[in-house]
């Protein structure tokens, strides 16, 4: 698996045990939207924004996936992204970037935005184009 679910995703009972193990698999095929956490070790402003994500994941469990993804051990899906800071956090919906925040945030911001690029129609949502594409 080239990504890790946030535990309190799993404390929710909310990880689902047939997740793809391709990145690529999961933010195209998930049924939900897929909130990506782009981050390394060595970053402190990340591990200031892990707790942030972890919040994300339980108040917002079973309406969409938080995932982390170690920019270090997967450069190649970080360089697909064209993460060039970190934290980076991306929501994806049906494989597309519907939400990107970069560096460190606090909570009620990054809701705010979350909220603001939630789909309102999923089915609907899908097929229109994104930031004005």
């Amino acid at each position: 698996m080239n990504f890790e679910v946030y535990r309190e995703t799993i404390k929710k009972g909310f990880c689902v045990p047939d997740l793809p193990s391709s990145f690529e698999e999961l933010i195209f095929t998930y049924e939900k939207p897929v909130l990506v956490d782009f981050w390394a070790v060595w970053c402190a402003p990340c591990r200031i924004m892990s707790p942030t994500i972890e919040q994300i994941a339980k108040e917002y469990s079973g309406r969409l996936l938080a995932i982390k993804v170690n920019v270090d051990d997967k450069p190649l899906i970080a360089t697909r992204y064209q993460i060039g800071s970190i934290p980076t956090v991306m929501m994806f919906w049906k494989g597309k970037p519907v939400l990107r925040i970069i560096g460190a945030q606090p909570l009620e911001e990054v809701k705010r935005q979350i909220d603001e690029h939630w789909p309102e129609q999923p089915s609907q949502a899908a097929s229109q184009p994104l930031f004005g594409s």
